[in-house]
């Protein structure tokens, strides 16, 4: 009976042995598992994967997309001629760089301008087309510290190619926006309203009560002037130029905010002194147009205790040039300047909270109602010729956006 018992406490012995030997490496694998958390949609979930590397939850550098579809050009001339739709091979994520989906991305003038090569700046060729655009984040470098897969994100630069359906970017190419606002005004975010909020913010110390005066008031730039300006309680003389379906024009600025509209031509009338008995004398005038509207901006700006206003030119669309009188200058004291968003980013790319306070106070302004986007019209990939072609029409009445 010994002798059995003795053999049955080593055959124990030897079982607890090998359970400890298999917990251990069960343990073991348990503890090298690592994690790939990547988005598909709105959906964001983890893969495990087994690592060598010990307890860790990392993004992977393999890009789970290799390649996208995306509108490109390899010379300058007519974008409906020289854009083409074609695939592309996507770089591996690298340490600091994410992928991303495209959401939406507008056409603007300076898209066109760009793509015709008369532009300020110009990309190498072959290039994709768009500068302006929101993204959601699927995958992220290893590095990456501020952005997570399901951000959205639009370019901090011109120049990034937003035409296209995915992309591997740097980290700090692109800037996050909260996701919960309206998919277009998130896509339009990055230069009208920006280029909006800095004319009226930089130039004039302006104050509840105060007025602008601006051309090209049906533009982007200008709706989204309408609105952060209503939305400070300053007045804005907004300047059309005259067009069939007018009456719905003055209607729709006047429904965002606008306190006048007026035609060109009202500029050099009688009636600007009867408006200007019902609101002070613009300190601030934006020229969008150049040309002859340019000039007569200028002559209705604010001359108090020897200090006249400023006119700031951002766009030229007439392809005029500006002509100041010279009686402006030496009696009237009025500034003239100009804005270039993309310039204003560059000079601000160290400073981290200039750009994020101002796109945060513009969100903010999109949650409150009191900023939309301009009427758009949604487009897919595919029909990108038709979406030029609208794009460079006159009096188009929709921003034309490409969504993938």
């Amino acid at each position: 009976m010994a002798g059995f018992t003795g053999s049955c406490f080593l055959c124990f012995k030897i079982k607890v042995s090998r359970i400890a030997s298999l917990l251990s490496k069960r343990t073991e694998v348990r503890r090298h598992t690592v994690c790939r958390t990547f988005t598909t949609g709105s959906t964001t979930r983890q893969q495990k994967l087994s690592s060598p590397r010990g307890s860790i939850c990392r993004y992977s550098t393999e890009s789970s997309i290799n390649g996208c579809t995306a509108l490109l050009y390899r010379n300058h001339g007519d974008p409906s001629q020289v854009v083409q739709l074609e695939s592309m091979e996507l770089p591996s994520v690298g340490a600091k760089s994410v992928l991303v989906k495209l959401l939406a991305a507008p056409i603007n003038p300076s898209d066109i301008n760009m793509i015709q090569g008369t532009y300020a700046i110009l990309p190498d060729l072959p290039a994709v087309g768009g500068n302006e655009g929101v993204a959601q984040i699927l995958e992220v470098g290893s590095q990456v510290k501020a952005l997570r897969p399901g951000d959205w994100v639009i370019p901090r630069d011109a120049g990034l190619g937003t035409w296209r359906t995915a992309a591997v970017l740097a980290e700090d190419d692109v800037i996050s926006l909260p996701n919960d606002i309206p998919l277009f005004s998130a896509a339009t975010l990055g230069v009208n309203p920006c280029t909006a909020f800095r004319m009226l913010s930089d130039f004039e110390e302006l104050k509840p009560g105060d007025t602008v005066i601006q051309n090209a008031a049906n533009s982007g730039v200008g709706q989204a002037v309408i609105q952060i300006a209503a939305a400070r309680g300053i007045q804005t003389i907004n300047v059309v130029r005259d067009r069939p379906d007018l009456t719905q024009l003055i209607d729709r600025l006047k429904a965002m905010g606008a306190s006048h509209v007026i035609k060109e031509e009202t500029l050099r009338r009688h009636e600007m002194k009867e408006l200007f008995k019902t609101c002070p004398r613009p300190k601030l005038a934006l020229n969008g147009v150049g040309g002859k509207s340019a000039t007569e901006l200028l002559r209705h700006l604010q001359y108090v205790f020897r200090v006249g206003g400023s006119m700031v030119t951002y766009g030229g669309m007439a392809k005029q040039p500006v002509t100041v009188p010279v009686s402006a200058l030496i009696f009237k004291n009025v500034k003239v300047k100009g804005f270039w968003v993309t310039q204003w980013k560059r000079t601000h790319s160290q400073d981290e909270g200039a750009l994020r306070g101002m796109l945060d106070e513009l969100c903010s302004l999109i949650r409150q109602g009191k900023l939309t986007a301009p009427a758009c019209s949604e487009v897919g990939l595919q029909d990108f010729r038709k979406a030029l072609d609208t794009a460079m029409q006159p009096f188009t009445s929709a921003k034309q956006v490409l969504v993938v």
